[in-house]
């Protein structure tokens, strides 16, 4: 019974919302241009007036409520408007229509948001990618883009998505958490902190490791705030997470390819780069793909102090990890050359955990000792503890 009330209130709303661009045409009235007060005012009497027309009764909450969600559809990118507004929200993930999901505080949850149809996912992921330049149709049928504010967005349409159009958004804060928010939350020891940042005072390379959702931006931003501010930095981000108060920081960020499959100026591409700008410490959001080769060379090379993350479930499984980056990107050397080239190149490793319950902290710091017997020797400088609540994001 409540599914068939909300699909009838879906189908209303559908219904309103095209009374009232039709009204907004008529009227000559241009919503990139209007404030928002006066569209506000506008979309609340052309709502009232198309369900007094209609003869639709509706209480005066739910009046409101379908006037605000039509001011959304007609001004904004419509059901996620509030989520994208809820500071608590980090991630946004779109199933299909009446399938949505947010991840607050480490927790994927069910929102209470649903879109009309397919049409209508389609038609705000479109919405949001106008401004950008950027397509989504059958002949380009997956898509990611960075948002003006900085925040992620991926979509991707039939006939690729076999369940119908599907979207993520990674929210881009601005609300960096400090030292004293990962010790309050729990995330990790004064121990821990002060060991993490004299890594950072020492110059040496570091490599953040973790699962999805574990908190390798967060502590990598934490770190590079520490860096001395006589010294030069390049970063490199295939989004702008990063927000580093330095004084002497050039901050460089991939593209993809155009509609035409071209223009993509991929993470490797920038390393290459950033070694001619004469840095002092290369930072790269997350290593994937070939960039991994330029950076170990590059932290073999003078630049220390240099540090990346890398997707991981231990610190061990990184250096596999790195191995098959390497590999498969035409590194050619033998399995003796390679471990010598990973083990002399990164010195530390932080490597991150995250718990059922969403809890995120630092597990373990480890010192790169290697020797002749195993290029990968590890030797602890720091074990954390899962419990305890956990402040990173």
């Amino acid at each position: 019974m409540a599914s068939r009330i909300d699909q009838e209130y879906q189908d209303l709303k559908e219904l309103v919302h095209r009374a009232v661009v039709e009204r907004l045409d008529e009227e000559g009235i241009e919503v990139g241009k209007a404030a928002k007060s006066t569209l506000a005012d506008f979309v609340r009497v052309s709502v009232s007036d198309y369900l007094t027309a209609n003869k639709v009764p509706l209480s005066t909450q739910d009046l409101s409520l379908l006037s605000r969600e039509i001011l959304d559809e007609v001004a904004g990118f419509g059901p996620l408007e509030p989520l994208l507004a809820d500071p608590s929200v980090n991630d946004i993930l779109v199933n299909g229509p009446g399938d949505v999901f947010v991840e607050i505080d480490g927790l994927l949850q069910r929102a209470n948001t649903r879109f009309i149809n397919d049409d209508h996912v389609i038609r705000v992921v479109r919405r949001i990618l106008s401004p950008l330049g950027r397509r989504l149709d059958e002949s380009s049928p997956m898509v990611d883009a960075r948002l003006p504010d900085g925040s992620r967005v991926n979509a991707i349409i039939p006939p690729i998505a076999l369940d119908g159009p599907s979207m993520s958004i990674r929210k881009f804060t601005k609300n960096h958490l400090t030292a004293n928010d990962l010790l309050q939350g729990g995330s990790l020891t004064r121990e821990g902190l002060e060991t993490l940042l004299a890594q950072v005072t020492d110059r040496r390379n570091v490599l953040v490791s973790g699962g999805t959702g574990t908190g390798k931006t967060t502590i990598l931003n934490l770190m590079s705030q520490h860096i001395p501010r006589e010294e030069r930095v390049v970063t490199i981000e295939d989004s702008a997470e990063l927000a580093l108060d330095h004084p002497h920081v050039v901050r460089l960020e991939t593209r993809p390819a155009n509609t035409e499959g071209t223009g993509r100026v991929s993470a490797r591409d920038l390393v290459i780069n950033a070694l001619r700008m004469r840095p002092d410490r290369i930072i790269v959001g997350e290593v994937r793909s070939g960039e991994i080769i330029e950076l170990l060379q590059a932290m073999n090379t003078g630049h220390e102090g240099s540090m990346s993350t890398i997707h991981a479930n231990s610190a061990r499984d990184a250096m596999v990890r790195i191995e098959t980056l390497l590999a498969v990107n035409g590194y050619d050397a033998s399995e003796r050359a390679v471990g010598r080239l990973i083990g002399s190149a990164i010195d530390v490793i932080v490597q991150l955990a995250r718990q059922p319950d969403g809890r995120r902290y630092v597990s373990e710091i480890v010192e790169m000792r290697p020797d002749t017997d195993d290029p990968y020797r590890m030797h602890h400088l720091y074990r954390g503890a899962s419990h305890g609540e956990s402040a990173l994001a």
